[in-house]
């Protein structure tokens, strides 16, 4: 009897998150799904799974979360980090206090579930983990400077957990999303992209769905660019 497997999405409203919620789903995983907006719970009935409406900056929301899943299947086999919106101002009006926010939106919700599920995932023998990040996150610019800077640390703490983790088959990958159709879409924005288009949510989604199969079994500590060229960076 094959096994089934379960993925938590945090950040999973909408956007991003819930286009990689609906993917796994479809590919027959079941899913645990946090949101602050309460559309998370929703989408997670709808898909037949369980939800929390919390945020991603509680570890008690998350532990939740966490525990909803193992009581409802018993394991946890993937996690996918989402993101909200972090602050955005001049690099020097930018206050003290918004660049810890910052840290908590872009950073620190990608750590604080690695820290709850990998004990799991360890006793299972494996797991895999994705993180949302941003096509910005090594080509900086000053539209999204909490994000980039928070992000780029983000990069750096994947590659130091998959040293440490990939020998007990515990994985984990940035996505590198670009201009995605979940924002705000302008023409401007578009003819950046030598692609000139949009990407869409759906193929975020499919790229998550990629890099938490056994076909990306392979692949850990990585930064996947999905930007329709946009990067220029090596």
């Amino acid at each position: 009897m094959t096994q089934e497997k379960v993925a938590l999405i945090t950040a999973g409203g909408s956007g991003m998150g819930a286009a990689a919620a609906k993917k796994l789903a479809q590919d027959g995983y079941q899913v645990a799904i946090l949101s602050s907006s309460g559309k998370g719970e929703a989408l997670a009935q709808e898909l037949g799974g369980v939800g929390v409406t919390g945020s991603n900056q509680s570890t008690d929301d998350l532990q939740r979360l966490v525990d909803l899943a193992m009581q409802r299947w018993g394991r946890i086999d993937a996690l996918v980090n989402s993101a909200g919106h972090g602050p955005r101002a001049p690099i020097l009006d930018i206050t003290d206090e918004d660049w810890h926010k910052g840290m908590e939106v872009y950073f620190l919700n990608a750590v604080r579930p690695a820290r709850l599920v990998v004990p799991i995932m360890e006793k299972q023998g494996g797991g895999a983990i994705v993180n949302i990040s941003t096509a910005w996150a090594f080509e900086p610019v000053d539209t999204f400077p909490t994000s980039a800077v928070f992000r780029a640390g983000l990069a750096s703490f994947t590659k130091i957990f998959s040293d440490r983790y990939a020998a007990t088959n515990i994985r984990m990958n940035n996505v590198l999303p670009g201009w995605i159709d979940s924002l705000p879409q302008t023409d401007a924005r578009r003819e950046t992209v030598p692609m000139a288009r949009y990407g869409k949510a759906e193929e975020i989604a499919a790229t998550v769905a990629f890099l938490l199969s056994e076909g990306a079994g392979y692949i850990t500590g990585q930064n996947i660019r999905v930007d329709g060229g946009l990067s220029r960076s090596i």
